[in-house]
């Protein structure tokens, strides 16, 4: 069954949406706390070690029914049930999508085109587990008989973006292996790392589904031609492993066949962390702590997949961003993890939002008359708070933000940890009641510095509360964002698993290239023209 194909602005609940809109938009969030004393209670969601309030919103409990309703309208149901059940939903390019079938537990059935795909997921597990601890316990040697002590993941993209942010999220549980990320296809970020490598103790993992992604495959070209500086041509099958579905290509480089890890076709790039591409998180984190991560990732799934919308928290926080996005035309949304280790979440999250719903037409192939897609940044804090909350408090953007704390800390310094979740639960209630004209005068301010002294308030945030960073949380974390994609798409009538945006420039890159080594000459405009002609002055 494909998805629905529903314009959202015609239904019945997008209507009465609009016109509760232009009733409610001017509401102060601060006098609707003030008028009902179980605010709080009523828009919080409790589930195992997440505490969810989203209370701190523009919205009543009328918001909230239409936007239910909106959910019902567009079949959210049944398409959750078509992705979990592996029908054939990205459409465009004939896929299932089923990340969700890699953390599942092996007890699951999950059929795409008939087959159940989870003893061939677990048979991949088994190997990264196998592998693992091999490398971790010093059994796997480099050519030169000794133990391993770095790891370098070569990919770009999901090949990259998710394990270096679950590697660095994670930095508490590594072992003694150090782990480098190798992504931009710029030569000095390759260079820089190849610098404080050793060839006989290094592993390098090769992260490219194709084998030919033209980033990862320079980058692996250069550090194989530094590896055998010191080294054979026989001793690259001891140092380099691939996760990839072209074994010819990766058998060319001279990788071991028996050092391939397969992926499959029904898990798009920006959410194979959870496939084998996720190997260098197991190795950096152990097998262990990888499993832990997974199946925090699965609670989350069934969560989603079981839940009630009215406490199911991906679809109210995908709710409430079509809330702000489409109705009150806010473009942008702040993610802000009170956790340093949290420091490449938003920019992972950049690429899981903005490649999945940056799109213009919908799925009747029509082109779209509404917003979709919304702009995603952010920093920690408390580090942000010295850097763009200035912007979110006293510009005039309307930016929703999710504040992401964790009640325990790793390290145990309590006087640490009551300082930052201080700052955490300030900066949601300044957001929200901001400060009036009478109190800034109350504090002797000078009369013409007032007006710069005065907040508005009136922000919204959602406050997502969790007992402790470990793998299994960070995994429902992941998770839950995942799907709250899954629900904006939904809505929006979009589909969310492709990304031909990425392919124009790409292949434009190639014809210009071309052009460097005197192959080609084509056509552009002015612009591009004269760029190309400075450029070619330094070569």
């Amino acid at each position: 069954m494909a998805l629905p194909t529903i314009n959202p602005t015609q239904t019945e609940a997008w209507k009465k949406l609009q016109n509760h809109f232009n009733e409610v938009n001017n509401l102060q969030m601060k006098d609707l706390f003030a008028q009902d004393a179980e605010r709080a209670n009523k828009f919080t969601i409790k589930w195992e070690d997440f505490y969810v309030d989203y209370s701190k919103n523009r919205i009543t409990e009328e918001t909230f029914k239409y936007l239910l309703e909106l959910a019902k309208d567009v079949k959210l149901k049944e398409a959750i049930e078509s992705q979990f059940s592996g029908e054939i939903i990205n459409q465009t390019e004939g896929r299932a999508v089923l990340h969700s079938a890699l953390r599942a537990p092996e007890t699951a059935v999950v059929n795409v085109e008939g087959e159940n795909v989870i003893p061939e997921v677990y048979s991949v597990k088994k190997k990264i587990e196998t592998f693992t601890n091999e490398v971790v316990n010093g059994e796997r040697k480099g050519y030169t008989g000794k133990s391993f002590t770095h790891v370098v993941n070569i990919g770009i993209g999901g090949s990259d973006l998710g394990p270096a942010m679950v590697v660095d999220s994670l930095q508490y549980y590594k072992n003694d292996l150090t782990t480098y990320f190798v992504s931009n296809v710029d030569g000095d970020h390759v260079n820089e790392v190849i610098k404080k490598l050793d060839p006989e103790t290094t592993l390098f993992v090769v992260v490219s589904k194709t084998f030919t992604t033209q980033e990862t495959l320079s980058n692996a070209n250069t550090i194989k031609d530094w590896f055998l500086q010191s080294a054979s041509q026989e001793d690259i099958a001891k140092h380099f492993v691939a996760v990839s579905t072209n074994l010819d290509a990766v058998k060319s480089f001279g990788i071991d066949p028996d050092n391939i890890f397969p992926m499959w076709n029904w898990v798009g790039g920006r959410f194979s962390l959870w496939s084998a591409v996720g190997l260098s998180i197991s190795l950096a984190v152990g097998y262990e702590n990888y499993a832990s991560l997974l199946e925090g990732a699965n609670a989350m799934d069934e969560h989603f997949k079981n839940e009630d919308f009215d406490s199911n928290i991906p679809v109210v926080l995908g709710l409430l961003s079509i809330w702000y996005n489409n109705f009150f035309n806010a473009e942008s949304e702040a993610i802000i993890p009170y956790s340093q280790y949290l420091n490449q979440f938003a920019t992972y999250l950049q690429q899981g939002i903005m490649e999945s719903n940056g799109k213009s037409v919908d799925r009747n192939g029509d082109f779209i008359d509404y917003q979709t897609g919304t702009l995603i940044w952010g920093e920690p804090g408390t580090n942000s708070q010295h850097a763009f909350f200035q912007l979110i408090h006293q510009g005039t953007k309307l930016i929703p933000a999710d504040f992401i704390g964790f009640a325990k800390s790793l390290h145990g310094n309590q006087d640490h940890q009551d300082k930052l979740i201080s700052n955490y639960l300030a900066q949601t209630e300044a957001l929200l009641n901001g400060k009036t004209e009478a109190q800034v005068i109350a504090e002797g301010t000078a009369k013409e510095i007032i007006p710069f002294k005065i907040f508005e308030g009136n922000k919204p945030t959602n406050s997502i509360f969790i007992e402790k960073l470990t793998p299994k949380s960070l995994g429902k974390l992941i998770a839950m964002y995942e799907h709250k994609i899954f629900v904006q798409g939904v809505i929006w009538n979009i589909f969310s698993y492709d990304q031909f945006g990425v392919e124009l420039g790409k292949q434009l890159a190639s014809k210009i290239l071309q052009e460097f080594n005197g192959d080609v000459t084509n056509q552009h405009e002015s612009s591009t023209t004269n760029l190309l002609a400075y450029y070619k002055k330094f070569r």
